[in-house]
């Protein structure tokens, strides 16, 4: 009887996910735009509107129009946007569930107060206890103390030194800019402009946050936010006094120069169109807030067309949003189309979809637009032939294509059987191939080594100063690689192999520098070797094969906090996500089979958790009014910067589960 239940459970089983598959795929081709692509709502915490706010004050145009013609009204929805993210304690975290983020609440509380907001205000009592609670506004990270410098809240002193004549060192410099992470040159060559111009508007006393401030003394110097060595503390805070001191007598000789260099280099990434076309410097927030600034201190007008359009290319990030408290804004932190497009397609590929049908054709035809073949800042360490080419993440960034969106992007296009798309695809591995480092593995945007002594820099304390390589994109660059024919023996997967197996945890898993955390980084990481012919019988994937099913949940799931970020006896535990779901249950499934049990129990959980037309109206159920065939998922399963910045990717909840559910039926339909 037993092996008869069985047999009827799975075939049930069978059944349900296919309904499921069915019911994601029309979910994924009702969110499909018009011109073929995908791009859901990217949420990021609330610095991105306390940050946008300050800087209106900053630049003096709190009560002026903005670029679309609307006036003050924008900014009190915004203000509204962070008022809903405050928690009942009063303070703001970089996800639900976090602890306090100082800085995010000082810089929270700062942005309310000068949009009116009454200090003595419950909301406001309690951020400000919570604050000095926590050791005060001084110890905020560095980042921060920008904002509050420009608005003379704090001394310049309290600002780590970035002179602009660091774009003139030579490239054998092991502080050479192409030495740090692409995210960091767009972050700090604006803020050179910044600290060297120091602009600093003067409130009135009733708007600033003295209040905040444990030790005034302390307020005013440069804290120690970041942890290094006795000694390259000494050294980097000996290099910044001396700066500011040089600073006090103009600078070095070339210190013109460099202020002219820098802004050559920042007009050449912003706001472009034609071959490098570009939506903002970076086309992500922080920089193309800081630009700004650096742009108006230097003398420019807000009415010049580069200004102009910086300002629309950062607004366009705005979503208007409401519940039943009224309207509010949301900021994003970018868009995310190339990144939700290729995956959306993947997910159909695993569905059984492919050239020929109308939803496939249209993604591949947006896709095949957006393939960059611009040299931009990678092109300064890497040679590759004419007819290489990436992807970048957002809708125009053709200075920073990166290598996790082009092995995306590259994987789907192979898999629709489009000759035009496999020629694309192509095009994208050679690239590829060009951008491995010496360690083997893959870094997000450069072909680069890691360099710890830039760890060590007092602003680096937004943990992402380099784009060392990292496992999970090494194993997404090898799941590519094996459709386009690579294997176990080729020089290249070998050597990524020796570098994915250098990182594996004592536990059996991998960290996730890209997805929480260690669900992602363990999926990320072994999907490729396997699909490259590393046998599943080997010890080192049946140990993260074990590890995996002692962290699923009883009732078939898996969920992992952020918090395994700070505490790694965090692994693997949080509440159940349908993302980090179909992440476990994808791995499970090619270590194990598609008759495995565990693996068979996280295919029924996402099919007995997917959203059913009687779901729609339900806003328990359906907070964010998906369509049927999605799933709810209010949880931050995306990273941004390890313990500094986390992402909601409002996608994962459909591609993901789709696409496990998809490739685990047909592996059961092919046995």
């Amino acid at each position: 009887m037993t092996g008869a239940t069985d047999v009827a459970n799975q075939i049930e089983l069978v059944q349900q996910a296919a309904s499921c598959v069915d019911s994601g795929v029309a979910a994924l081709r009702q969110l499909q735009k018009e011109d073929g692509h995908w791009c859901g709502l990217l949420q990021g915490d609330s610095i991105l509107e306390s940050e946008y706010l300050l800087m209106k004050f900053i630049l003096r145009q709190e009560d002026a129009s903005m670029n679309d013609g609307s006036g003050r009204e924008t900014l009190e929805l915004i203000a509204a946007g962070l008022r809903r993210q405050q928690r009942s304690d009063g303070t703001w975290g970089q996800y639900p569930g976090a602890e306090m983020d100082l800085s995010a609440t000082v810089k929270g509380y700062f942005a309310l107060k000068l949009m009116g907001d009454a200090a003595d205000a419950p909301h406001m009592s309690r951020a400000r206890e919570a604050i000095l609670a926590a050791g005060g506004a001084e110890k905020i990270n560095t980042f921060s103390n920008f904002y509050l410098a420009c608005l003379g809240q704090v001394s310049w002193n309290a600002v780590p030194s970035i002179p602009p004549e660091i774009i003139l060192f030579p490239r054998w410099s092991y502080f050479h800019l192409n030495k740090v992470s692409a995210w960091t040159r767009t972050m700090i060559l604006p803020l050179s402009i910044v600290t060297t111009l120091r602009p600093t508007r003067n409130l009135p006393s009733a708007l600033c946050i003295d209040e905040l401030y444990v030790d005034q003394r302390e307020r005013h110097r440069l804290g120690k936010t970041v942890d290094a060595p006795w000694l390259w503390s000494k050294f980097f805070s000996t290099v910044d006094r001396t700066l500011k001191l040089l600073h006090g007598l103009g600078g070095t000789p070339l210190r013109g120069i460099a202020k002219k260099r820098c802004l050559h280099w920042m007009l050449r990434r912003a706001s472009q169109d034609g071959e490098a076309s570009t939506d903002g410097l970076g086309a992500i927030f922080p920089p193309m807030v800081y630009i700004q600034i650096a742009l108006r201190a230097m003398g420019w007008k807000r009415d010049h067309p580069v200004l102009e359009r910086a300002e629309k290319d950062l607004d366009d990030f705005f979503v208007l949003q409401s519940d039943e408290d009224g309207q509010y804004i949301m900021i994003q932190p970018c868009f995310s189309p190339v990144w939700d497009t290729g995956y959306a397609l993947y997910a159909l590929a695993d569905c059984d979809l492919r050239h020929g049908d109308e939803c496939v054709d249209a993604a591949i035809t947006w896709l095949l637009n957006k393939e960059c073949r611009f040299r931009g800042d990678w092109a300064d360490s890497v040679e590759v032939t004419d007819d290489a080419s990436g992807w970048y993440f957002e809708y125009h960034n053709a200075w920073y294509p990166d290598v996790d969106d082009t092995a995306q992007v590259a994987m789907a296009l192979h898999r629709t059987q489009s000759s035009a798309g496999m020629a694309a695809a192509a095009r994208g591995v050679k690239w590829l191939l060009a951008m491995q480092n010496e360690d083997g593995g893959w870094a997000a945007f450069d072909r680069t080594q890691h360099r710890q002594i830039l760890e060590y820099i007092p602003f680096a304390d937004h943990n992402a100063m380099q784009d060392p390589s990292c496992p999970d994109i090494t194993g997404r660059i090898l799941e590519c690689l094996s459709w386009h024919g690579y294997t176990i023996g080729c020089d290249v997967v070998d050597r990524a192999l020796h570098y994915i197996k250098s990182c594996q945890t004592e536990e059996g898993a991998w960290i996730g520098r890209w997805g929480v955390n260690y669900i992602y980084g363990t999926w990320q990481a072994l999907l490729g070797p396997l699909r490259c012919g590393v046998s599943r019988n080997e010890g080192w994937v049946q140990h993260a094969g074990e590890w995996l099913k002692s962290c699923q949940q009883p009732d078939g799931s898996f969920g992992e906090t952020a918090d395994s970020y700070i505490d790694p006896s965090l692994k693997g535990q949080g509440a159940s996500t349908a993302s980090q779901t179909a992440w476990a249950a994808m791995t499970l499934q090619e270590i194990y089979g598609a008759d495995d049990d565990d693996t068979q129990r996280a295919m029924a959980w996402l099919c007995m958790t997917q959203l059913k037309e009687g779901d729609i109206a339900d806003p328990l159920r359906n907070p964010d009014g998906d369509p049927a065939g999605s799933w709810c998922e209010t949880e931050y399963t995306g990273t941004g910067f390890p313990r500094v910045f986390y992402l909601r990717y409002h996608m994962y909840r459909l591609y993901f589960p789709t696409m496990a559910l998809g490739r685990w039926l047909s592996a059961i339909w092919q046995a």
